[in-house]
């Protein structure tokens, strides 16, 4: 494993882990050097210089003892004497105590072999100081004079010999201690001065370490994400750690894939949608072109379906006249009956009625076979007008059978008129013959009246047919200048679309990508756009006006030939629409 895949906390805590540690093997030499130093000078203070201490009174002591029995032989009376002699007598007390002392405190060979000798040298010295004392008691100041510097001053030069050998040797052994003391303490002291050197030294390498291997990765992180903030998504970002540094480096390298390919799909998204909102604002304009057309053709339809319901109104007054005129020729066939016995006399009235009859006839025939054609041309509109108009196309279906029935019917009438002709001209020898035929005619001109009738019923609902469908038209032209504001609207909002897809392209284009991802985002909006050529040739100003039709009854079987070519005309104009 490489030290830079180590985590951030990992190798935090080892360095502490590491300086903690010099910094207790700094504190247990420290504290062991105190320890050392602690029990030298203890043993300084509590053995060594105790030990000196007591020798040295020892010997102060022993000179106090000798100067009071000198003081002793020289005092000028006895009380004098007996004073230091007892003072004596007390500071040799003194040593007996302190040499008790010393001697329990003791504790090396050296040591106890000095201090045997200091005892024998007491011992020697011991004598003759008693013997002295006796003569100082006895007042034998002459004696105990002499006996001083003969027998005592002798042995206490030994005596003291002896306590300086012990004074020298405790005095080397508290040299050797406090020597002993001061190396641990220098020894402490180096230690700790080394220690913490090198405790300095490592925490230092360890913290331009650490540091080194935290902040340049975070510097970095720093350059990629200023990159992306200033919009560059080009950088490369490369992890190469495992550690805390390398996981933020790798999340902001996955960041940056994601809104690199974010981006990405937002612009060609943008692309898409500009192209789009401008092809949907150019259809949009021809729709609007068409729709304001068709409102044109709508009007002049509409106006068209008002001509042709001026026509059917008055083919309604022409079917009612020749109603009238049917009744009017039943009268007279019924009349004709009543006078059968007169027919010789009144057959050239006969001839004169059956040429009018005849003349009617070719009336109910005309206008019979323009019904037809209007019922066709009605179909054909009610066909064209879907499910609105299919109720008007089972009523122009019906009036298309009752024109033919009527017309069938006057042809019928025509034919037995000619036959009724023949036999006047045949004459009176067919007076029976035409008696019967007149019965004939009277019945036929009966379902000639009921034909008429129902003709004149056929062409009021006809006309009521034709209103209800200049009514859609009209309706038909006010949903058409409706979608014609609906379309502008939509337009409008395709154009502002487009607007506002421009926006978000200048918008997104801050953010700069790789040229092959910019080639990919600018392939949609070098698309072809699809040109639409829309022809805004109004139709409605080639459609034809209709001549209002007035036939009479002399002049409806010419009049169905214009009204033919005009119900062409209309249909090739639906066409068309």
């Amino acid at each position: 494993m490489k030290i830079r895949d180590i985590k951030i906390s990992v190798r935090l805590g080892v360095c502490f882990a590491a300086l903690i540690a010099v910094m207790c093997v700094i504190a247990v030499v420290g504290v062991k050097s105190l320890w050392v130093v602690s029990d030298a000078t203890d043993e300084i203070v509590n053995d060594r210089y105790v030990k000196v201490a007591l020798v040295n009174q020892i010997s102060d002591k022993v000179n106090t003892a000798a100067r009071a029995l000198r003081n002793a032989i020289i005092a000028p009376d006895q009380a004098t004497a007996d004073k230091y002699l007892e003072r004596a007598k007390n500071n040799t007390r003194e040593v007996n105590e302190h040499m008790a002392d010393l001697e329990k405190r003791l504790n090396t060979a050296k040591a106890k072999e000095i201090f045997e000798r200091l005892k024998e040298a007491r011992a020697g010295y011991g004598k003759p100081r008693d013997k002295l004392w006796e003569l100082i008691g006895q007042q034998k100041k002459a004696e105990a004079s002499e006996y001083l510097f003969k027998e005592v001053i002798p042995a206490q030069d030994k005596y003291f010999a002896a306590l300086r050998e012990m004074t020298a040797f405790q005095t080397s052994l508290m040299d050797q201690s406090v020597a002993k003391s001061n190396a641990a303490s220098s020894n402490a002291v180096n230690t700790v001065v080394v220690l913490s050197a090198v405790a300095v030294v490592l925490s230092i390498l360890a913290a331009l370490w650490i540091t080194r291997s935290i902040t340049r990765p975070l510097n970095e992180a720093v350059q990629v994400a200023t990159a992306v903030a200033t919009g560059d998504l080009t950088v490369q970002i490369a992890a190469t750690s495992k550690d805390e540094t390398g996981v933020l480096l790798a999340s902001l390298k996955a960041m940056n894939d994601n809104l690199h390919g974010i981006v990405s799909l937002v612009r060609e998204g943008t692309d898409t949608i500009n192209t789009a909102s401008s092809e949907i604002a150019t259809g949009n304009l021809d729709l609007s072109s068409r729709t304001e057309e068709q409102a044109g053709a709508l009007e002049e339809t509409a106006s068209a379906m008002e001509e042709l319901t001026s026509t059917v109104k008055q083919n309604a007054d022409n079917a009612r006249q020749a109603n009238t005129l049917a009744e009017t020729a039943s009268q007279v066939a019924i009349q004709g009956g009543s006078v059968v016995s007169e027919v010789v006399q009144t057959m050239s009235q006969i001839n004169d009625a059956s040429r009018k009859i005849v003349d009617i006839i070719s009336v109910i025939d005309g206008i019979a076979f323009q019904t037809n054609i209007l019922a066709l041309n009605a179909a054909v509109e009610a066909a064209r007008a879907g499910e609105q108009g299919r109720g008007f196309a089972v009523v122009a279906s019906e009036v298309r059978t009752l024109a033919q029935r009527s017309a069938a019917a006057a042809k019928e009438i025509k034919g037995l008129i000619d036959t009724s002709v023949e036999r006047v001209d045949n004459g009176s020898r067919l007076v029976e013959q035409a008696g019967h035929t007149m019965e004939e005619v009277v019945a036929s001109v009966k379902r000639v009246t009921d034909v008429v009738a129902e003709i004149t019923a056929a062409s009021g609902e006809q006309s009521d047919g034709i209103e209800q469908i200049n009514q859609a038209i009209v309706q038909m032209d006010e949903v058409t200048q409706q979608n014609a504001a609906l379309v502008e609207e939509a337009a409008a909002a395709a154009q502002s679309l487009q607007e506002q897809s421009g926006r978000l392209v200048e918008t997104v284009s801050i953010f700069k990508l790789s040229s092959h991802d910019q080639q990919r985002a600018a392939a949609p909006a070098a698309a072809p756009r699809t040109q639409r050529t829309v022809d805004v040739t109004p139709r409605a100003a080639a459609l034809p006006r209709k001549p209002a039709a007035r036939p009479s009854s002399a002049a409806s079987a010419p009049a169905s030939r214009p009204t033919m070519q005009a119900a062409a005309a209309v249909d090739g104009d639906w066409e068309q629409f």
